[in-house]
């Protein structure tokens, strides 16, 4: 199954790479999403054209946007001394995990990955300068650098409560090469989190194709069997996105 890039998306990429001048940045982020160094380019070629005034660069839309969907997943834990274990997955530069971390009342762990140790450090760097304040006190927030292909190598299996992917499997599915990665990361996602967990995507592809990719990434494979809900997020700039949501099969949406 081909994932065609959405027109007013392949526009907005466009006008993004313009807004730097960087036509060769256009064409690379295009045809190679789904590699490290396109990535690191991106991000070190953006920012440099801001170097006195860091700016948060969002996919699609920022917190705000799906606030309402996201902190309600996060439920309370039962234990008074646990945390919910949170991911934030190709975070890039993305202001999504920080504002996770700012606006969950009990203790989360929120951990921001990404491939591009240049994005990484962009965050760390910002979040040194500008420290976000949590409502809970024993909350805590990282961020690493990571191929999210290689997250049972971190993460211990069953050990996440919420994992969020705004945009990064859209990267993927939309590359030249980056549809097996793409599975991979889908079913490493449901190797580490809980019986009890969430995996959401945050994507502008309709769902007569994700929901049926979806299916297909999961179905009869055991152990990650899931449900695949979806709802909408809204219309922005012309383009609906969506909401999907991957849970166990032993849970309920």
């Amino acid at each position: 199954m081909m994932h065609r890039v959405h027109p007013r998306r392949y526009q907005m990429v466009l006008e993004m790479a313009r807004r730097w001048h960087q036509t060769s940045l256009t064409t690379e982020l295009i045809e190679h999403m789904d590699k490290k160094a396109t990535w690191d380019r991106f991000y070190s070629e953006t920012n440099s054209q801001h170097t006195n005034k860091f700016k948060n660069f969002e996919w699609f839309f920022g917190f705000d946007a799906v606030q309402d969907i996201i902190l309600p997943l996060l439920k309370l834990p039962t234990d008074s001394d646990a945390s919910v274990h949170i991911l934030d997955m190709g975070c890039g530069t993305s202001a999504l995990g920080p504002s996770i971390y700012k606006h969950t009342p009990w203790p989360v762990v929120v951990t921001c990955v990404d491939i591009s140790p240049v994005a990484v450090k962009l965050m760390q760097e910002h979040t040194k300068r500008t420290p976000v304040k949590p409502q809970n006190p024993l909350s805590s927030l990282a961020f690493l650098e990571l191929d999210c292909t290689r997250l049972k190598e971190h993460f211990r299996p069953q050990s996440l409560d919420l994992i969020v992917d705004k945009g990064t499997t859209d990267a993927l599915l939309r590359s030249r090469d980056g549809q097996v990665k793409a599975g991979q990361i889908l079913r490493q996602c449901l190797g580490v989190l809980r019986s009890t967990g969430s995996l959401i995507q945050l994507s502008d592809e309709d769902p007569d194709a994700r929901i049926l990719w979806l299916e297909k990434e999961t179905f009869g494979t055991g152990e990650v069997a899931a449900n695949v809900g979806v709802q909408e997020v809204g219309v922005l700039r012309g383009v609906c996105y969506y909401c999907y949501e991957i849970t166990s099969r032993n849970s309920t949406l």
